[in-house]
Parts: C-alpha cells; sequence; structure tokens
C-alpha cells in the first residue's frame, strides 16, 4: 500500500496519523521456519538484514506478515546512508554491518496472523490487532519499534513541526479501509520538502573530461515511456570517477523511450543533444523547487540513491500531486 503526496494534512474523523518513518519499506513475512524480507518493490532484502531475521526467528509467533520500515538507529536520529551500505553483494560486509550498525524494524501494519488474514479487514481493526501483537511478541526487544499513530490533528501538527529534526514527514491513513496493495487513495504523506524517485535514463560527461557531469532524470508518463524530466549535478567531484565507471557499465540502452534530452525548449543549450544513453536500471530521489511543461524548471538536489525502488515506480504523478511549497507548512 502506497502513499500519495498531498500539500496539507487531511482532516476528518476517518483519518489516522503516523509518523513518516526514513528507511527502507518493507514485509516482514514468517510461515514456520521461513523468513523472508521484501521490499514494496518486490524486491528480495532478507540476505542483507541477518540481525533482523534472527530476531523475528525468535520470536513465538510462527506466522504472520508484518508491514514495517527498516531503519539505522543513529542517535536520536536514523541514518539512511548506514542502511544504503548494507546493499552490498558480499555477505561478509553485510555481517560486519549488522553488528556495526543494527537495524530496528518499525511496524505500523499487521496484514497475517496465525490463521487469520487481517489485510481484508479496516485500518480500525488491523491497528488493534496490530498493538495486541506488539505488546505480546515484540514490546521489549531491541529489534522491535511499534509506529506512534493518533486520531488527533493536533498531534499530526506537533510531529510536522518536528520535521526538520527527527522525522520524514506525515502519514495519513482511512481508517475505514482495507489495506489495499499498490492503491494511493487510503494513504496520503505530507514530507518537508518536494521530492521525486526518479530514473536515471542518460548522462553527460564534464565538458572537456571523460567523467560524469550530470544524470539525466526520467519519469514514466500514462504511455509506460520514460520521458526526460530534468538533471542532477550535485555530487562531490571526489565522486566523480567512481560515478562514471558505474553509469559506463549500464551504456548501450535505449534511453529515454519518450520525452528526450535535446528537443526544443526553453531549457535547451549547445550541448543539450551530448549525451550517454543508459539502461534504465539506477533510480535516484531528487530535491526540486518546480515542475512545470514537463521538467524541473532548475537542477535538482541528489538526495540518495534508491536501490530499494524500481524503475517502473517512478512515474508522473509523483510530480503531479506534488503542487505548493511545503516548506511553508513547517513555518
Amino acid at each position: 500500500m502506497e502513499a500519495a503526496s498531498v500539500e496539507t494534512i487531511p482532516e476528518g474523523k476517518e483519518w489516522q496519523y503516523e509518523p513518516k518513518w526514513d528507511g527502507f519499506r518493507c514485509l516482514a513475512i514468517r510461515d514456520g521456519d521461513a523468513i523472508t524480507l521484501q521490499s514494496k518493490s518486490g524486491k528480495p532484502l532478507t540476505r542483507y538484514f541477518p540481525e533482523l531475521v534472527d530476531a523475528l526467528s525468535k520470536l513465538k509467533a510462527k506466522t504472520f506478515v508484518l508491514d514495517g520500515e527498516i531503519a539505522v538507529p543513529r542517535g536520536k536520529l536514523f541514518s539512511f546512508d548506514d542502511l544504503l551500505q548494507r546493499i552490498h553483494p558480499a555477505q561478509s560486509r553485510v555481517q560486519k554491518l549488522a553488528a556495526e550498525t543494527p537495524v530496528i524494524l518499525i511496524v505500523f501494519d499487521l496484514l497475517a496472523h496465525g490463521g487469520a488474514m487481517l489485510a481484508t479487514e479496516p485500518l480500525d481493526s488491523r491497528r488493534a490487532a496490530l498493538e495486541a501483537f506488539f505488546r505480546k511478541y515484540l514490546r521489549g526487544h531491541k529489534s522491535f519499534r511499534l509506529s506512534p499513530a493518533t486520531t488527533r490533528l493536533a498531534d499530526a501538527k506537533r510531529w510536522l513541526r518536528q520535521v526538520g529534526a527527527t522525522l520524514d514527514g506525515i502519514i495519513a491513513k482511512r481508517r475505514d479501509l482495507p489495506y489495499q496493495a499498490g492503491n494511493r487513495s487510503g494513504m496520503v504523506k505530507i514530507k518537508n520538502y518536494r521530492s521525486a524517485d526518479c530514473v536515471v535514463g542518460g548522462f553527460r560527461y564534464n565538458e572537456g573530461r571523460k567523467v560524469a557531469g550530470s544524470l539525466l532524470l526520467g519519469l514514466y508518463n500514462d504511455e509506460g515511456l520514460l520521458d526526460h524530466v530534468g538533471f542532477t549535478s550535485s555530487f562531490k567531484e571526489d565522486e566523480k570517477p567512481a560515478l562514471t565507471k558505474k553509469l559506463e557499465k549500464l551504456k548501450g540502452g535505449e534511453g529515454f523511450t519518450g520525452d528526450k534530452p535535446g528537443g526544443p525548449s526553453r531549457w535547451s543549450t549547445k550541448r543539450s543533444a551530448e549525451w550517454v544513453a543508459l539502461k534504465p536500471k539506477l533510480v535516484v530521489e531528487v530535491c526540486y523547487d518546480h515542475f512545470t511543461g514537463g521538467r524541473f524548471r532548475h537542477g535538482t538536489q541528489l538526495l540518495r540513491w534508491r536501490p530499494d525502488k524500481a524503475p517502473e515506480q517512478c512515474t508522473m504523478d509523483q510530480v503531479a500531486q506534488k503542487r505548493g511549497d511545503l516548506m511553508k507548512l513547517l513555518k
């Protein structure tokens, strides 16, 4: 179940409010001795978090499906950079980081338990079941936390005032609806900046140098074609050689299948047609100020790489629903 981006917190008795955590969304599934961690794009996460698998295997509950967020505590905050390091091909490295930067699972929904399928129940019922499950099986365990929830708008507004220091934003969920996988109609999010997850469809070399100077960003339109929507170049100089190698391994792809870089527009330059097409494998989250005419008006700020997101999830509806200045909500 995914969230649509909105400008303000919705009001009404039909809404439940929760903090929005900065981590990897995860379904934790246990069926007897079999334990699976799955990202919201359907990718397996199990091998990357052995300490969480071990914690789940020790629970007295033997069959369940939990929806939550994997995060790495760092003092009073969470470190997404430390979390990102865990997605590593070497199992020895994963084991080392599991000991050095252990994760927690912040749970906010219970979709199944024992022989009961709860996903078809309304959120109010699922939340009550989750709290009972947490009290019985998870309370006091260092690997698990229960995400707070409230029906009071004042609490949600207070949380949102704390976004800059501790939270990624606010989630609002319809209390009367069942769990709706792949549907954004029953859950919305309010963040402290406008951001979008984009596919890296190509890149440009630095002028006069054979190192990456900017990433070309794409979003899938309603026809399923990847449109070029802008660029980002906000990465450090010493990162460019390694980044260039990473990008060059994906050369030879079709790149943008919809609108392409270099077409006539108010943003065109003499270098617009000079770019390298890539296979659509990499996803980045960028921060932006305005999106008009099918483009980010200015260059964007690279926030982070998103190996947990599938390129197909990077659609135009992200920017279509993010109107207004979310930063003003925090003043």
